[in-house]
């Protein structure tokens, strides 16, 4: 460059310059730049090796090159391809509340098409894949050159399986790896991968069931290792000595687990700790002082432990700490002041434990970033300035065991809450106005397990989310707003009608898709506003007073998927205009005076149907075998007759595991999910049972105290996932087949007060899950066949049996066996008696006349015979003469 430039200008032109060579080609390459053609073929091979059913690799064809594909990065210079990111997103289903992945990539993943040199990042998480292939490298799969990949993600790919993770080495510059959701049972070689992976650093197997940690080895190659997790397995030892000499970690997660042990003083090792996640587990003892020596420490999370002793004044060092978690423990003392020197803190939670002494404003008066907090004990008091303004604006807040005639009154200041949760406290909402007005802005409302004193009948709820359930509210129902999506009040003590609440006038459209008002004392008849109501999803109005017919209204309910209506008074028939609900799956109209047929029309989605104790009469249905996803069948103490359909094998649910799991459902409302645990009132083994989250697991069938005869069908037999079957007081005739054995998760079996005759089967003894048994009171002969359950029950299971023996009766069925020989010998000797009298008469009789035949026709053996008598007659005289000569 001339040197009569002004310098100003080279100053200014130079830098220019400098900029316009850096920009220049990342402008000028992006439009330029075509995918490698060796990277273009294997990723059409990867196309190829896969199901694509919903076409999300439409955009890979010939027509672009692979840098335009979706998921594709390549490299700006180069061309070669540096990441595939196809992440897929799963629909929630709403009947099973799982994701279904229909819409994601399926079949088996071949390691071929990862010959991808340049290669740094695969995400291919939340796909179908079923295997992962290694035997279809064009060579070996050890000279496939992946040194480049840094990051793979192949985790909830839940049918994922291969026989072990050697495979990982063919990638040995890998540094992150997550396997998460994907079943590794059995898998004993997940802890040696950093052996294969020198240069580990984060590590994600959370959810994987696996089980072996080996809790006593002291030493892991995992010293570049930074980030763990750990949690939702099935570990159950001790906590592992060598996870605390890993000196570079900064985030661990064991939680959902069973591990039992106490705070691992190896711990104090792992200094650059950020992260502590321990929550769910079964651990013990106290939490340490020298906790507050780990200065990196940002979030701790021990909630629901065994955790004892006071909360370490020590953790008020940790400057860095942002989330305190330590809820539901056994923890007691003070709370320290000195976590209010916190100022960094955001989550504080200590609620459920056994505190004492008194919080007040000086425990959070620092707290200036505090948004979610979490606070009450049975012993902890709360004594707040009324005049008091916190420092800090919360988005959640948790007050329990609050006692006293008012809340605390800084609660009032929040504007921002998202979430207000208030429980197994004691106050008063009598005339709070500005209660209802504060909670009217907040969308999740939930006041439950309280004894409060209100009478809610003039307010008006706008929260999205309400419960408040278990409060010993009184008056009638309360108005809800459109915007209201979920409302249970149950177990409370409303009364009068339900119209306040059904019938009132609405100038938008409801949302409401959860509505629960069970164990109230509401009554008059079920209103017939419910075409108001059309987005209803879940009804819960069991336990009341409630009086009149089911309203044809309710079938307009097209999004009808649970209806209990149990234990009220009332009338009719069952209408017909439900036929329309195909949604419904759970049906308890079970404790009323209903009438009518069995339905018939039950759609084909029923899970639970409930109609016991009613006075329905009539046969069962045929088409109640076509309920395939049927899991509690349940029509005892009503009066139908006839016989059991010859077709049950058809109920599948029943027949064959998991193909029907009904825990819960999932409904979505503007965007947000609501997942709904489904529930439901059962009598299994002579009691009442409330099932819950483990309904998915129960399979039933109840048709006691009915009319009905004729034989038990032996399609009932094939129900292999049967765990309770209740048939007495009944008239079935005929007996148990052997067949009964192959029910071998059978829990309850009542079979009691019916005609069933025959011999029990020994096949009976192989029900070795069997808890109830009872075949009393029938026609059963024989001996009770010999089995460790069968011999444990008491003696009232097999009672009303004449000809029944053997433990547990008194009835001794040797005792019978040794009669019959004895009657044996009897007949035989009698026998015997019998053809020698005859023997005798016969001789007799043969000489009698033998001597009559000789003296007529011989006069030689007369004359003789004659003498003989004579001679006899001679002596005989002369023997009574001597005699009587002796006695004179």
């Amino acid at each position: 460059m001339d040197s009569s430039f002004p310098s100003y200008v080279t100053d200014i032109l130079l830098p220019c310059l400098l900029i316009f060579a850096i920009m220049l080609p990342k402008g000028m390459c992006a439009l330029r730049v075509h995918c490698n053609e060796k990277d273009h073929n294997l990723l059409l091979n990867f196309k190829h090796t896969v199901t694509d059913r919903s076409h999300i690799l439409s955009s890979w064809s010939h027509e672009q090159h692979c840098c335009e594909w979706v998921g594709v990065q390549c490299d700006n210079i180069t061309g070669r391809v540096t990441e595939l990111s196809l992440p897929c997103s799963p629909e929630l289903s709403a009947n099973t509340c799982e994701y279904d992945k229909v819409n994601c990539l399926a079949g088996e993943l071949h390691l071929s098409s990862l010959q991808l040199e340049f290669l740094n990042y695969l995400d291919l998480r939340n796909h179908d894949f079923q295997a992962v292939t290694l035997n279809d490298c064009p060579h070996s799969c050890e000279n496939i050159n992946s040194s480049n990949l840094l990051y793979l993600d192949l985790s909830y790919n839940e049918d994922l399986h291969f026989d072990h993770l050697h495979w990982l080495s063919i990638f040995p510059s890998l540094e992150r790896v997550n396997l998460s959701g994907i079943n590794l049972q059995g898998k004993v070689d997940w802890i040696q991968l950093p052996t294969l992976l020198p240069s580990i650093k984060e590590l994600r197997f959370d959810s994987c069931q696996l089980r072996n940690i080996n809790p006593f080895l002291q030493y892991v190659n995992l010293t570049s290792l930074e980030f763990i997790g750990l949690s939702d397995n099935s570990f159950s030892s001790l906590l592992p000595v060598w996870l605390f000499n890993l000196s570079d970690l900064t985030f661990i997660d064991l939680s959902y687990n069973n591990f039992q042990d106490q705070f691992p003083k190896g711990l104090l090792n792992l200094q650059k700790l950020q992260t502590l996640y321990l929550k769910h587990n079964k651990l013990v003892g106290s939490i340490p002082v020298w906790l507050g020596q780990l200065e990196h420490l940002q979030e701790v999370d021990v909630t629901e432990n065994l955790f004892s002793g006071p909360i370490p004044s020590t953790l008020g060092n940790l400057t860095s700490l942002t989330h305190l978690r330590v809820s539901s423990n056994h923890l007691g003392g003070s709370l320290p002041e000195s976590l209010g020197q916190l100022l960094n803190l955001g989550v504080l939670e200590f609620d459920d434990n056994h505190l004492t002494g008194h919080v007040c404003e000086r425990n959070f008066a620092n707290l200036s970033k505090l948004t979610v907090l979490s606070v009450g004990s049975p012993g902890l008091i709360f004594e707040f300035d009324s005049l008091w303004i916190p420092p800090f604006q919360l988005e959640q807040v948790g007050l329990s065991y609050v006692v006293g005639p008012n809340l605390p009154t800084w609660l009032y200041t929040q504007t921002s809450l998202a979430l207000l949760q208030i429980t197994y406290s004691s106050f008063s909402l009598e005339s709070q106005d500005k209660f209802w007005d504060l909670v009217a802005q907040v969308p999740r409302l939930y006041l439950t397990y309280n004894t409060i004193v209100a009478d809610i009948s003039n307010v008006l709820l706008n929260s999205t989310d309400v419960r408040l359930y278990s409060n010993q509210i009184r008056g009638t129902l309360p108005r809800l707003s459109p915007n209201v999506v979920w409302f249970n009040a149950k177990n409370n003590s409303f009364h009068g009608s339900l119209s306040p609440l059904l019938c009132q006038n609405m100038n938008e459209r409801s949302q409401l898709i959860y509505l629960v008002l069970s164990d109230n004392f509401l009554s008059g008849e079920l209103t017939d506003c419910w075409t108001n109501w059309k987005s209803l999803a879940i009804i819960s109005l069991s336990n009341n007073n409630l009086a009149g017919t089911i309203p044809r209204s309710l079938s307009f309910l097209s999004n009808f998927t649970v209806l209990h209506l149990n234990k009220n008074n009332l009338l009719g028939e069952l209408p017909l205009s439900l036929k329309n609900c195909q949604n419904l799956q759970d049906l308890d109209v079970g404790e009323n005076k209903l009438s009518g047929y069995i339905p018939y029309w039950i759609g084909h989605n029923a899970r639970v149907l409930r109609l016991r104790s009613n006075q329905f009469s009539g046969t069962i249905p045929p088409q109640i075998c076509q309920l395939t996803t049927l899991i509690v069948l349940d029509f005892a103490e009503n009066n139908i007759f006839g016989s059991i359909p010859p077709c049950l094998h058809n109920m599948k649910a029943m027949a064959f595991p998991r193909s029907s799991e009904l825990s819960s459902i999932c409904i979505t409302s503007q965007g947000v999910v609501y997942k709904i645990i489904v529930s439901a009132m059962l009598h299994i083994k002579g009691q009442e049972w409330f099932y819950e989250g483990n309904l998915r697991f129960m399979r039933s069938i109840d048709l006691s105290s009915n009319n009905l005869s004729g034989m038990i069908p032996p399609d009932l037999y094939s129900l292999f996932e049967l765990l309770s079957l209740k048939l007495s007081h009944n008239r079935f005739e005929g007996n148990i087949p052997k067949e009964i054995g192959n029910l071998k998760q059978l829990e309850s079996l009542d079979l009691a007060n019916n005609l069933l005759s025959g011999e029990i089967p020994q096949s009976i003894a192989q029900l070795s899950f069997l808890e109830v048994l009872d075949l009393s009171f029938n026609n059963f002969s024989g001996k009770i066949p010999l089995g460790t359950q069968l011999q444990g029950f008491a003696a009232q299971s097999y009672i009303g049996n004449p000809e029944l023996c053997g433990v547990p009766l008194p009835k001794n069925c040797a005792d019978q066996n040794d009669m019959k020989p004895v009657e044996e010998n009897d007949n035989q000797e009698n026998e015997f008696l019998l053809s020698f009298y005859m023997g005798l008469g016969v001789g007799f009789a043969i000489a009698f006349w033998g001597v009559c035949g000789a003296i007529f026709f011989n006069r030689n053996f007369r004359c003789s015979y004659f003498r003989f008598l004579y001679h006899i007659r001679d002596k005989l005289y002369v023997l009574m003469v001597l005699k009587m000569n002796r006695f004179r």
